[in-house]
């Protein structure tokens, strides 16, 4: 079984196939699929695309009982859903004009046509059902050589869609090999203003895609060096980009595309202040990357990776996820002539260690006398500095001896 036979072979897709066939034109699978097969990788989606127009698609995939949804009728792309897994159907096109967001386009029946219009040799590979690939643009070549080369005139490609600056990139770190196509480069650079003119939700995608791939703190460094971290993110530090995929390997982390974005471009809140403009970043992303910069900068003034005191302190101020991505942070900031292990030991201790539970509830100072309200709050919060300062007791005694003296000086200032 060679890798296209995965496809092929897939009973989901068949039925697809299948139902393709009652409009009686000609279906093949077409990008990412074959490429990452052809890689030995698990594609992520698998899409087709077909001489019939949409409506006749969208007829026969009802007929056969799937369920069908007119997700880009107006691009000629159609989405049906066998057995809960979605395949894109898209009609062969030809654009009538492009301003580097949006096309026009005209519904075409050459599958040459429709490979040579899009981005790069290596996506333009197309897969018949009986398993013949067509290779119109020398994608094969350049697939096995690690190439990721626009098609035709770099310029052209560009112009049509100024998202394909960050494609290549992200592509260069997903597939390529070595360095980056020179021509291709050259253009990305001398287009780079019209990524602004790009929704900012589009760059954000494409940013997370590229930053999980092996090669990303190698191409990133390649973006900061030529400014297109400068006009997309601000400052940006590729050394603890290159710093936190190493941890990550050692740590059997795997890659988050947020931390990765906290490593190359964040210091303080105001940079995630940013960032969360820019990218436009969910409320879950920005809460996250502002919570390990908070604990990032608890641990940046050391170079050396905490004690255990400080890892029980922050996780039972944060909880275990929240300090390992503040570790990671801090870890990114260290030289890599140092020794790993001490930071290595410290993940490890937040993998297993327990948070820790504060024992004493405000029921226990109310009956000392404390009143409830702003009182109790702030005998609270003493209560629990002084708890964290005596390291986590759990002996009675030592808990009494910390809420005798709490209650004292809370009555001293009132």
């Amino acid at each position: 079984m060679n890798n296209t036979d995965i496809l092929l072979n897939d009973l989901k897709l068949k039925r697809l196939f299948s139902c393709l066939s009652n409009t009686g034109e000609e279906s093949r699978i077409v990008g990412g699929a074959i490429r990452d097969v052809l890689c030995g990788k698990t594609p992520q989606e698998i899409d087709l695309a077909t001489i019939a127009l949409p409506e006749s698609v969208m007829k026969a995939a009802e007929q056969s009982g799937y369920k069908v949804v007119p997700t880009g009728i107006e691009h000629g792309t159609v989405t049906i859903i066998i057995d809960g897994q979605p395949f894109e159907v898209t009609t062969l096109r030809t654009d009538v004009e492009t301003d580097g967001r949006y096309a026009k386009v005209t519904f075409g029946n050459s599958f040459e046509e429709d490979a040579k219009r899009r981005d790069f040799t290596i996506n333009a590979l197309s897969l018949s059902q009986n398993g013949v690939i067509y290779d119109y643009v020398n994608g094969l070549v350049d697939l096995k050589s690690g190439r990721v080369r626009f098609i035709g005139d770099p310029e052209t490609r560009i112009n049509e869609d100024f998202l394909r600056i960050l494609r290549f990139f992200r592509f260069s770190a997903s597939h390529g090999v070595g360095d980056l196509d020179p021509e291709g480069l050259k253009q990305c650079i001398l287009a780079k203003e019209n990524l602004l003119r790009l929704s900012r939700e589009r760059i954000h995608a494409e940013l997370f895609k590229l930053m999980l791939t092996e090669r990303a703190p190698e191409i990133l460094a390649i973006m900061s060096h030529h400014g297109f971290a400068k006009l997309l993110l601000g400052e940006s530090f590729p050394s603890r980009a290159k710093r936190l995929r190493a941890f990550e390997k050692l740590i059997n982390k795997h890659p988050c595309p947020l931390l990765m974005l906290g490593a190359f471009a964040v210091l303080t809140d105001a940079d995630v202040n940013r960032l969360r403009e820019r990218l436009r970043l969910s409320n879950d992303e920005f809460n996250r990357l502002i919570t390990a910069t908070k604990i990032y900068g608890s641990l940046k003034e050391s170079s050396k990776a905490p004690d255990r005191t400080k890892l029980k302190e922050l996780l039972f101020l944060f909880g275990s996820s929240a300090c390992l991505d503040g570790l990671c942070l801090a870890m990114s900031d260290t030289s890599p002539e140092m020794d790993d292990s001490p930071w290595v030991e410290a993940a490890d201790f937040l993998a297993c260690a327990p948070t820790p539970i504060f024992p004493i509830k405000s029921a226990e100072l109310i009956t000392r006398g404390i009143e409830p309200g702003q009182k109790l709050g702030k005998a609270l919060k003493l209560l629990q500095n002084a708890w964290i300062q005596a390291e986590f007791p759990q002996d009675p005694s030592i808990l009494e001896n910390l809420i005798r003296q709490v209650i004292e000086d809370v009555n001293k200032t009132n």
